[in-house]
């Protein structure tokens, strides 16, 4: 078993920047990974990830004026986060504009002005790192904000659970028999953005939404019941975030982009099984 304890064990128990870099991606899954189950229910997806360059212009303008120090970029982000989710969202009531298409007009405002402000001060280098993040590079700070995020958004859906599962089945009925349904889509909006902030931290704008998506979507291929589907994608995350991280270590490899695409095999294997198992079922039944 000494190849077992080479290949898994020695790269998390010998070096301290692989246990960081896993205490903060599997604490990011327990909080990102069942906002993103809400996101596919509510046929969301890709205001995800519209909402995860929406945070860029924030954290520039942080990293502009206070260079790669957390708390600056962290604020600006939530701020233009929440900015953009409200405005977003005035938009798509007081137009006849939907709320993907001006998201994705926010996205792609977000996107330029993020990266022109990150170029006037920067180089190369510093607009990698806040697009793609350094999971590898994961301080205290830095693990403090993801674990306070994922203990807020735990706490948060908990409280708001029914609530939550009823607008993704009928938002305006809940809107006519509750007053929590314009509130509750506001408070979801700034958990989303709360997360990808968090995991901008360590995967970067343009790979956070990857760890809320993917095992969200994997997890529906499996079970119809959200509470499964929560605690599956959360697995189905951390084992990604794992899997990476070897990949990682072992083969040299860039660790943010490592961790979504070992989320995106698990994905694919599992539309693979799922398809497979569809495709004899039908045989099956016709014979």
């Amino acid at each position: 078993m000494s190849w077992f304890h080479e290949w898994f064990l020695d790269p998390f128990i010998g070096f301290g920047f692989m246990r960081r870099a896993l205490y903060g991606s599997t604490l990011l899954c327990l909080s990102a990974c069942p906002v993103g189950v809400f996101l596919t229910l509510r046929r969301m997806s890709l205001v995800g990830d519209a909402m995860s360059h929406a945070i860029l212009p924030g954290a520039a303008f942080g990293f502009l004026l206070y260079g790669l120090d957390i708390l600056p970029m962290t604020i600006g982000g939530l701020i233009a986060g929440l900015v953009v989710a409200v405005f977003a969202g005035a938009v798509s009531r007081l137009t006849i504009q939907k709320e993907d298409a001006s998201m994705a007009a926010f996205y792609l405002i977000s996107l330029a002005l993020g990266v022109l402000i990150v170029s006037l001060r920067g180089s190369s280098i510093d607009l990698m790192h806040v697009l793609f993040g350094t999971v590898l590079a994961l301080n205290h700070d830095a693990l403090t904000l993801i674990a306070s995020v994922a203990m807020l958004t735990l706490l948060t859906i908990l409280l708001f659970w029914r609530a939550l599962i009823a607008e993704c089945l009928d938002p305006l009925f809940l809107r006519s028999v509750s007053r929590l349904g314009s509130p509750v889509h506001f408070i979801f909006l700034s958990l989303t953005v709360l997360n990808l902030v968090a995991g901008f931290q360590a995967l970067g704008t343009l790979l956070s939404v990857g760890v809320m998506i993917l095992p969200a979507v994997t997890s529906r291929f499996w079970t119809k019941s959200v509470a499964a589907m929560c605690i599956l994608s959360i697995l189905s995350g951390m084992l990604a975030c794992i899997s990476g991280l070897l990949f990682s270590f072992h083969f040299s490899l860039p660790s943010g982009p490592a961790i979504i695409l070992s989320a995106g095999m698990f994905y694919l294997a599992s539309a693979t099984a799922v398809m497979l198992k569809n495709t004899y079922l039908k045989k099956f039944i016709s014979h």
